[in-house]
């Protein structure tokens, strides 16, 4: 992904990190149960809630099974395509230092 960026009076060149978004910054990660018109099942999702200059907004992610995704903007990314939802909830989301994937030590 091409991030935009604006020149600076000094002329270098500083890259926004959402495009379109000032001071964009992740405020929260929370899993959450939805439900879906397609599916009698209920479904888990990712709710990635940020702060920007423009306002207050959420990415939602929508895990749904075989590598496929959705994405839903509310707030300020209300309207959005899939695909700039993608690129602005990998840029938001937390990130850990520690890798997930942990060997046991037993005995």
């Amino acid at each position: 992904m091409t991030l935009s960026g604006a020149d600076s009076d000094d002329g270098s060149r500083s890259a926004e990190p959402v495009p379109g978004l000032t001071n964009a910054r992740g405020l929260a990660l929370d899993r959450m149960p939805i439900r879906t018109r397609e599916s009698g099942a209920t479904l888990s999702a990712w709710r990635l809630s940020a702060a920007t200059d423009q306002g207050e907004g959420a990415i939602v992610l929508v895990e749904a099974g075989a590598g496929e995704a959705w994405y839903r903007g509310e707030g300020v990314f209300l309207g959005w395509t899939g695909e700039r939802l993608r690129g602005a909830y990998e840029t938001l989301r937390p990130r850990t230092d520690e890798s997930a994937f942990e060997i046991q030590q037993l005995g």
